[in-house]
């Protein structure tokens, strides 16, 4: 009797774990898939990699997709983010920064701080709180984009996400689905210990 009622509590645990892991999975495709892009004070480009200033092909993708928001009169100025790695001349940000000045973005704020996608966000939240600035369009990857918007939403940032539709997440089904796993895993651990674990992509 005990053994049936501990098997039965064990089936129940599986199943619970599969539903929330499925769940999670959905809820970011269904994210990933939408794009909102209400006039805001700002547009955020979340970083990725960068090499002696010349951003990766991940971060790329990122500022054309700021650059088109921008060019549309989504904000009228992008805010790029993101520090520097050991060994790294420039930061993430000013790479950035500096890749959308070159290309007709004349209103660029670098917020060089941020280790990881939650780091990023609570020092955008310092900036936006010292210049009174309200809402935010978050530029990043289609699968990042629930647990940044989740994130920023934690931090008391008011988000809605315009992913980019280009660069290596998005080349292939593989590839797809294999963030979409990674992300779930990233969601989850960050709901369970309020940190981040970036399984993102972040070079290239």
């Amino acid at each position: 009797m005990l053994f049936t009622v501990i098997r039965r509590a064990m089936v129940a645990l599986v199943l619970v774990a599969m539903l929330v892991v499925g769940g999670t999975a959905a809820s970011i495709w269904y994210v990933a898939r939408g794009d909102a892009r209400p006039v805001s004070d700002v547009i955020l480009v979340l970083g990725a990699a960068q090499y002696s200033g010349k951003p990766s092909s991940v971060l790329e993708a990122r500022l054309e997709q700021a650059k088109k928001l921008f060019d549309q009169g989504v904000a009228p100025r992008v805010v790029t983010v993101g520090g520097s790695q050991a060994g790294d001349r420039t930061t993430e940000a000013e790479a950035g920064a500096d890749y959308l000045r070159d290309r007709g973005v004349d209103e660029v704020i670098a917020v060089e701080e941020g280790i990881d996608t939650l780091t990023s966000l609570q020092a955008v939240a310092v900036l936006l709180d010292r210049r009174g600035w309200d809402t935010v369009v978050l530029v990043t990857d289609p699968w990042h984009s629930l647990r940044s918007r989740t994130m920023a939403g934690d931090v008391g940032i008011d988000a809605v996400t315009s992913p980019t539709r280009a660069g290596p997440s998005v080349r292939t089904r593989q590839v797809q689905a294999r963030y979409v796993a990674r992300e779930t895993a990233a969601i989850l651990y960050y709901k369970v210990f309020g940190r981040s674990s970036d399984a993102g992509p972040q070079a290239v």
